[in-house]
């Protein structure tokens, strides 16, 4: 017999196994990249200690490190669900990444699958690090409010990370470039994320209660420093996460 006869095909490994091992790749990929690490800690980061030294958040909570805290995870969620995967996501489409990965058993699925697990890797690590760097400057948050604060976490990882690949797979790198640090711009100075929506004026803070930014903001704001869940913020974040997620499968282009 001979050896080219007893060759037996090669199977691809199990779909949750492709999907972890994309996961891996991703979480590499953006805690190797400088640019994205500066945005997705070193911005917060900077973003928390100016808002300890400033007052505009007094009366909030009983500390303005308490007040801060919540504001400043959910930008770290917009920073690396958001910008990130959707910088990322954008170049990786414009140089063949996406198309060469999209005829591989990992798939679409899996492939989304792998940069939702993957995001939701890093924000753990930024959860961390800002939960640790808070504690040491005074932080306490509500420990009642932990299962709120997850439960927001998760849905606005959804939510910004579809979010993120609808625009990564519907204009193009430069385009998505542009657009995502602009809007990370402006959700963190007028969307909700870092002040709350009572020190947005008028007609700014009545759209802002729509956006997936002020509910993700008022949502933790409401489980770390109140310790319980915000019903408005949870149906803000629902809808945005299944209507991106819908928008994003319907119409991302793999190239």
């Amino acid at each position: 017999m001979s050896a080219q006869s007893t060759l037996v095909p090669s199977r691809p490994a199990p779909a949750a196994l492709r999907a972890l091992r994309q996961a891996g790749y991703e979480i590499k990929t953006i805690l190797g990249n400088g640019e994205q690490l500066l945005v997705s800690l070193a911005l917060p980061l900077m973003a928390m200690v100016a808002l300890t030294w400033l007052d505009l958040l007094d009366g909030f909570a009983p500390s303005r490190i308490d007040a801060a805290t919540p504001g400043v995870l959910a930008l770290c969620v917009v920073s690396v669900a958001f910008t990130g995967q959707g910088i990322q996501t954008g170049f990786d489409r414009q140089y063949g990444v996406l198309r060469s990965l999209a005829t591989t058993p990992l798939g679409r699925g899996g492939l989304i699958l792998g940069k939702g697990l993957a995001v939701l890797a890093v924000i753990a690590v930024q959860v961390v690090v800002i939960g640790v760097v808070a504690r040491l400057m005074g932080w306490h948050p509500a420990l009642p409010g932990w299962l709120p604060a997850l439960v927001i976490l998760l849905l606005g990882a959804a939510a910004f990370t579809s979010l993120g690949l609808l625009i990564a797979g519907t204009l193009r790198p430069q385009a998505t470039l542009a657009i995502t640090n602009l809007i990370w711009v402006l959700l963190a100075a007028v969307g909700g994320l870092l002040l709350p929506l009572a020190k947005l004026p008028g007609l700014l803070g009545t759209v802002a209660t729509l956006l997936p930014s002020s509910a993700l903001g008022e949502g933790l704001r409401a489980a770390l420093i109140h310790g319980r869940f915000d019903p408005t913020s949870l149906l803000v974040l629902a809808v945005w996460a299944v209507l991106g997620t819908a928008a994003a499968v319907r119409w991302f282009r793999w190239e």
